[in-house]
């Protein structure tokens, strides 16, 4: 199935004004309705949680309602109807998108992308040994500078049985696994998608099922810091990171967020396709980072060096 990645995300939350504010800070775009949208287009929604209009929550309450699916046309959006009607419904939304439920319960919707190509620079680097990559001249960082996330990237569920619910996805819907935690769960992609994954599992016991975080892609890791330090300048609260990953290789920074989750900053990710065999790693410190750094306020060398740790 030509699954393409999520589109986007629908929240029921506590308080709507705290949230826009806090997807705005993040660089998200606000469109109307709730809708915040990265640069191709691809976005959070919010809405209160007792609005009628949302699909039933998570025995656990989790403000996460439903992950919404872009894919490549509409005969993959049959084949998920021929699929997954066999043991379930399907429901046929009036926009054109379906509406079901994985053997979780977590709500998934499919729709015919909305992504919007994107032609944007990478992140240029000059190393001794190769050719510049950046002309001469041309200076590696803009001060000052709110880079706004490229697109959504991937979401990472709590639940009860990580090998039900990958069996689901592979078995389904056609995901690929790309590495695994032992016993723990397994990053995944659709088969539209070289993304390392678009979609991990975690383990936990029932009464924590819901969204653990969620992340959008930025344009390189300067980018990444620059947005992380421009969202703790704003009073957001910094949970883990920056660091780089081992599983993807992606630059990382998470953030506290009103979602009753974490979200995400994230660059640079591996990509894979079916000559990739996946590895596995016990879950631990030395297998989730490669470094981790810890953020500070600035500081200029106008006196002693900070000692360490401070």
């Amino acid at each position: 199935m030509n699954i393409i990645g999520p589109d986007a995300l629908l929240f029921g939350v506590d308080d709507i004004e705290a949230s826009a504010q806090y997807l705005t800070d993040y660089g998200l775009e606000p469109v109307g309705n709730g809708r915040f949208e990265a640069l191709d287009g691809t976005a959070v929604m919010i809405t209160a949680k007792d609005d009628p209009a949302l699909p039933a929550p998570l025995e656990t309450g989790a403000m996460l309602r439903k992950t919404v699916y872009g894919v490549a046309d509409q005969a993959t959006l049959e084949a998920i109807v021929d699929e997954l009607g066999k043991d379930r419904e399907v429901k046929r939304l009036q926009d054109g998108s379906l509406e079901v439920t994985d053997d979780l319960g977590f709500v998934l919707g499919f729709q015919i992308t909305v992504r919007k190509p994107l032609s944007l620079p990478a992140e240029a680097v000059n190393a001794p040994g190769a050719p510049p990559q950046r002309p001469v001249n041309v200076v590696g960082i803009e001060d000052g500078a709110q880079p706004r996330p490229r697109t959504l990237s991937h979401v990472v569920y709590f639940l009860p049985d990580a090998a039900r619910a990958e069996a689901f996805y592979t078995g389904r819907l056609g995901f690929i696994v790309s590495d695994r935690f032992t016993g723990v769960g397994a990053f995944m992609r659709p088969a539209g998608s070289q993304d390392h994954h678009t979609l991990f599992f975690i383990q936990t016991p029932p009464h924590m099922q819901g969204c653990e975080h969620f992340t959008f892609h930025m344009g390189g890791p300067t980018e990444l810091m620059q947005a992380g330090t421009n969202m703790v300048s704003k009073g957001n609260q910094s949970f883990w990171g920056p660091g780089r990953h081992l599983f993807g290789s992606n630059w990382f920074w998470y953030f506290k967020s009103p979602f009753g989750c974490n979200m995400e900053y994230d660059a640079d990710m591996d990509l894979h396709d079916e000559q990739w065999t996946p590895r596995e790693a016990f879950l631990s410190a030395d297998a989730t980072q490669a470094f981790l750094l810890q953020p500070r306020e600035k500081w200029a060398p106008m006196g002693p060096p900070p000692k360490m740790g401070e």
